[in-house]
């Protein structure tokens, strides 16, 4: 069966620079985030074998949540510089490894994933998404999976429909109506104020999505939480919308393009450039100093992952 790996290219990289200690190449270049990055990758890809791999990134561009909100983010501190300069490495990784990536003005790494994931689901793919990002849970099905990083470097967790239920107390496809009534401070969006997750959860499992919470408020016996609702309609709305992923969209890598079966020979080119001796290892299965090699030349030949 065909397999679609998605990942959170943003988030792994964030949490790679803030999980490991500082790296250098020999120029001085800070690579700790690129190690942590394929280090990830590499073990994900390892464990699942899936025949299709994509990344995808945010851009730095206003995306269409910027508009509906303008605060949307805005709490976040500007990321450092020295990860700041790692993200070219990585793209630079993923295109010497052959791993397809994306990223498109105007929409999330998280809504590039809902499309791809959509569309592969449509075609029969078991598909697994690499990410920290709690909207994604919001995607998973009875072929659609979250793998999230753990606490300690290199572990993962999966989760499927049954997971994402007894983690938030409601089913996946109501996350975003969750996001609705409590908001995410992560994204900077109340939600009604005075509702936790908790209350939200009670809500959404007695009357639905939101819209039937409204439709029918009378029912809301609590009269404190009943005016709660009504004076916070507008916020719960917005926050729906601002949490809501985009599923369909005309962007710039379809499924197809993710094949992956191999990686690029001119990987270890990459390896040697940027001082990765202990992943030319791992991969490349030398337990020696890696051979000097020459920059790769247009077409190259490939080297089995599971050999």
């Amino acid at each position: 069966m065909k397999s679609l790996l998605l990942i959170d290219g943003n988030g792994l990289v964030h949490r790679a620079y803030h999980a490991l200690p500082e790296f250098t190449s020999r120029s001085g270049q800070p690579t700790g985030a690129v190690y942590g990055f394929i280090s990830t990758l590499n073990k994900v890809i390892s464990d699942y074998r899936p025949t299709h791999v994509i990344t995808c990134f945010d851009t730095p561009a206003p995306t269409f949540r910027d508009s509906l909100f303008i605060n949307y983010r805005t709490q976040r501190p500007e990321a450092d510089k020295e990860l700041k300069d790692q993200f070219p490495l990585v793209k630079e990784f993923l295109d010497a490894a052959g791993v397809a990536h994306v990223e498109k003005e105007g929409l999330e790494a998280d809504d590039l994933i809902g499309v791809l994931a959509t569309q592969a689901h449509k075609r029969g793919f078991v598909v697994n998404i690499l990410t920290g990002d709690k909207d994604i849970f919001q995607l998973v099905n009875n072929n659609i999976f979250v793998i999230t990083p753990q606490i300690g470097y290199g572990h993962e967790k999966k989760y499927d429909r049954r997971a994402v239920i007894e983690k938030f107390g409601i089913p996946p496809e109501r996350v975003a109506d969750l996001k609705a009534l409590a908001g995410d401070p992560s994204d900077n969006y109340k939600g009604i104020v005075g509702i936790g997750p908790k209350t939200a959860s009670q809500l959404i499992n007695k009357f639905g999505p939101i819209e039937n919470i409204y439709e029918n408020i009378d029912q809301v016996e609590n009269p404190i939480l009943r005016q709660k609702l009504i004076n916070g309609k507008g916020d719960a709305e917005l926050s729906k919308k601002l949490a809501q992923l985009v599923i369909e969209a005309d962007i710039p890598v379809k499924v197809d393009d993710g094949e992956f079966i191999h990686y690029n020979e001119s990987l270890k080119y990459f390896f040697n450039k940027y001082n990765f001796r202990s992943l030319y290892n791992r991969i490349f299965g030398t337990s020696t100093k890696p051979e000097k090699i020459e920059k790769p030349k247009k077409k190259e030949n490939q080297l089995d992952l599971f050999n």
